[in-house]
């Protein structure tokens, strides 16, 4: 449960500083405020803070500029970061239509921008390392790391993953403050990773701030990633990866690369692998700092967004997504909360699903308009998978993209990406309908039987989800097999 709002000058964030224990790397970010308390646990607290008051006065960040970041690069070039993409539409807003009113919305959404994880940071490291071990640099491109330093933390939220959250619960205040009352407030979950929880609470004070502090939602649930959790993959330990996959695309792309770069250091001995890594570098150095990366001048010149683009692709498709035998199994547990609070039913599923909270109206209540729930990307690949959102006719090929492939990562979860579920009643149509968007864009849902507006009626949507209401079908077994 959220703990009590604390009293300043200014409201802050309701938090559990247990959960969000946060690392005093974040300094880097804001370093003289931050040094004095560095050492304290309130650490944590005032970095989500200061995320949250940095809303205001970050006014230039309206949503027309969402559409363009202030990150110092070009638009396509970030749209080729795949799940580093930061959040922009894919598509404009486009309310229902004129005879239909939204009467209960589910929103899914990913953390906001993070440094790079645990794991990918080691990688990193070791690739610059490597390259800072050249003779010497004979490729102009490469001279800035004469004087480079690698200063990113690991896993946690960023600044700008902060205010990307912020953005994202003024504008669901503003897009549905129509249901909303003091008596029924959005109900808010997170699965417990820092920057998700993080995410969760930005989300929540941008609402409130949207509304003039007049509706003050707070984070009601957390999910255990040790445990029964529908927001994370952590339940399917039979399942792949998409390993195979990704390592044929970065022998096919990679290689030409790689020479370029050890042509101009010579001595760095640098392998396909870490020539990726160096790459993501553009990335997360970018939204790390609200600035262009060095890096990305490395990107541009070796010509890799598309390869970068499609090795993200691969990656999500058979990590948890078509191509993954145990992927979409890993969203069935959200599918059938989904439809619980579509139908006004109790929950029925035997996978991920915390069988504990979920029978319980303060935990899972089934009576709220507006639902938010703060998740992985993996995670919400297996939940479009196990929908039957962005199937494709054949299967990724690993060594040749299909140019005219629907499966884009940057469209499906760049960071703060987010689907949302829209029930609504139609005027002349019978019964309760409902329709899908994906970072804003209308999803046309042949699955249930959609119109030209891509709404199809409740029960058809809830009788089309047949997988999930099975339990994955004898899939979610396999996963302890």
């Amino acid at each position: 449960m959220a703990t009590p709002a604390l009293r300043d000058k200014r409201p802050l964030l309701p938090v559990d500083i247990a959960i969000l224990h946060r690392r005093a790397q974040h300094c880097t970010a804001w370093t003289a405020w931050c040094a004095a308390v560095a050492a304290s646990a309130l650490a944590s607290l005032l970095f989500v803070n200061y995320a949250w008051a940095m809303l205001l006065p970050r006014q230039h960040l309206t949503l027309r500029d969402v559409l363009l970041p202030p990150l110092g690069v070009e638009p396509d070039v970030q749209l080729s970061w795949a799940m580093y993409s930061p959040y922009i539409p894919a598509d404009k807003y486009r309310p229902p239509p004129a005879n239909c009113e939204i009467n209960q919305v589910h929103i899914l959404q990913r953390h906001g921008a993070r440094f790079p994880t645990s794991g990918a940071a080691t990688r990193i490291e070791a690739a610059i390392t490597k390259l800072q071990a050249a003779k010497a640099f004979t490729d102009p491109v490469l001279r800035f790391l004469k004087d480079y330093n690698y200063t990113l933390g690991h896993d946690d939220l960023v600044a700008f993953g902060a205010t990307q959250s912020s953005i994202a619960g003024k504008e669901a205040f503003e897009r549905y403050s129509s249901l909303i009352s003091e008596e029924n407030l959005p109900f808010v979950r997170a699965s417990s990773a820092d920057r998700v929880v993080a995410s969760a609470l930005n989300w929540t004070a941008g609402f409130r701030a949207a509304s003039a502090f007049r509706f003050k939602p707070v984070l009601s649930v957390v999910l255990s990633e040790a445990g029964n959790d529908t927001l994370d993959d952590n339940m399917c330990p039979s399942a792949g990866d998409s390993s195979p996959q990704i390592s044929q695309w970065l022998a096919t792309f990679a290689p030409p690369m790689t020479a370029r770069l050890n042509a101009g250091a010579p001595g760095a001995n640098l392998t396909d692998t870490d020539t990726y890594n160096l790459l993501s570098l553009c990335a997360f150095e970018t939204v790390a700092t609200e600035k262009r990366s060095s890096f990305c001048n490395v990107y541009e010149e070796l010509r890799a967004e598309g390869a970068f683009g499609y090795y993200g692709d691969l990656d999500k498709y058979y990590g948890t997504g078509y191509g993954q035998p145990l992927g979409p199994v890993q969203g069935v547990g959200y599918i059938n909360e989904l439809l619980a609070r579509l139908t006004a039913r109790p929950v029925s599923d035997h996978t991920q699903t915390n069988r504990t909270l979920d029978s319980s109206p303060a935990t899972f209540p089934l009576n709220r308009t507006l639902y938010a729930d703060f998740s992985h990307d993996n995670q919400m690949i297996a939940i479009f998978a196990a929908m039957g959102l962005f199937k494709q006719p054949e299967p990724l090929d690993p060594t040749k993209p299909d140019p005219r492939r629907t499966w884009r990562v940057q469209w499906m979860v760049p960071f703060s990406g987010r689907m949302v579920v829209e029930r609504m009643e139609c005027a002349g149509l019978r019964g309760r309908h409902v329709r899908v968007l994906v970072n804003d864009a209308v999803q046309p849902l042949e699955f249930c039987g959609a119109d030209a507006h891509g709404t199809c009626s409740l029960d058809a949507f809830v009788e089309s989800q047949a997988y999930a209401r099975s339990d994955g079908s004898g899939d979610f077994e396999k996963c302890f097999e």
